[in-house]
């Protein structure tokens, strides 16, 4: 059997976060990233725009020889994911699977509350999609969930301006406008895999008793059980702990903003989608 690497996509930078932590917890598998920085951002486009870009970078994970692609953008699993899974998979080989961050964290995020109000934080296009409240029903019906987009946030990551002065009045904007909706919310979800940058920043700012919830970490552990679950795919992952990091727009931009996402040092190449 030919082994090849696992997937992980994103529209940009973001997605790194996610990989850090799969990584971290699974350092001895190959992976290909990929940022789709020429088109990014995702968050305000429609769905048929980030189906067609999202099936575009799926189809050429397969073309690199990936059993397994990654959604490591909320947007993408959002708006793409199903159906990619129930449209096209079949056509593109039925072994191969893509799975997104959705299901991972709505499946646990339940077991935070106990005042059983959630908070949600994402892009416009994750919100509009109302993905999150749905799911999460799904596994806990009792439980609220209240949604708060959060357009500035992305642009202020990656120009770098995460840490700046000028970034409070829009985390506390954010914070205030979501928290006004209830005062029952006890847990809140950062659904957008950029978000994490700016969770020194969130907490400063949160009232006392609210758990901040990224996704990187519940993505790598449900990655983890997935392939402890589907051992034939995880036979066909080659395990050499090699990374290989590519971007549709400039190396030099993805090599520079990259490091911030993964804290590490990345050396991309450039492809055409």
């Amino acid at each position: 059997m030919k082994k090849a690497p696992i997937g992980v996509f994103d529209s940009g930078y973001g997605g790194l976060t996610v990989l850090k932590e799969i990584v971290k917890l699974m350092p001895e598998y190959d992976y290909l990233y990929l940022g789709d920085n020429a088109r990014a951002p995702y968050g305000p486009r429609s769905f048929e725009t980030v189906y067609q870009y999202t099936l575009e970078a799926v189809d050429w994970f397969f073309q690199q020889g990936c059993e397994l692609v990654i959604l490591a953008c909320n947007t993408a699993s959002a708006k793409a994911l199903r159906n990619i899974q129930q449209k096209d998979l079949q056509k593109m080989g039925g072994h191969k699977r893509v799975l997104g961050v959705i299901r991972p964290s709505t499946e646990i995020i339940g077991n935070y509350t106990t005042s059983n109000a959630i908070g949600i934080f994402g892009t416009t296009g994750t919100v509009l999609s109302h993905s999150y409240p749905i799911e999460i029903h799904k596994f806990f019906p009792a439980i609220q969930v209240f949604q708060q987009d959060c357009p500035m946030w992305v642009p202020l990551i990656e120009n770098g301006e995460f840490n700046s002065p000028g970034a409070d009045y829009f985390v506390i904007k954010y914070i205030q406008a979501l928290l006004t909706q209830s005062g029952k919310i006890d847990t809140i979800l950062l659904a957008c895999t950029h978000y994490p940058l700016l969770l020194d920043k969130i907490k400063q700012y949160l009232p006392a008793g609210i758990t901040l919830v990224p996704q990187g970490e519940i993505v790598a552990k449900s990655l983890l059980q997935y392939l402890e679950n589907h051992p034939d795919m995880a036979k066909s992952i080659s395990k050499t702990g090699s990374l290989q990091f590519f971007t549709t727009d400039s190396t030099d931009d993805f090599d520079n903003h990259a490091s911030l996402f993964y804290g590490k040092s990345v050396k991309s190449e450039h492809i055409f989608l």
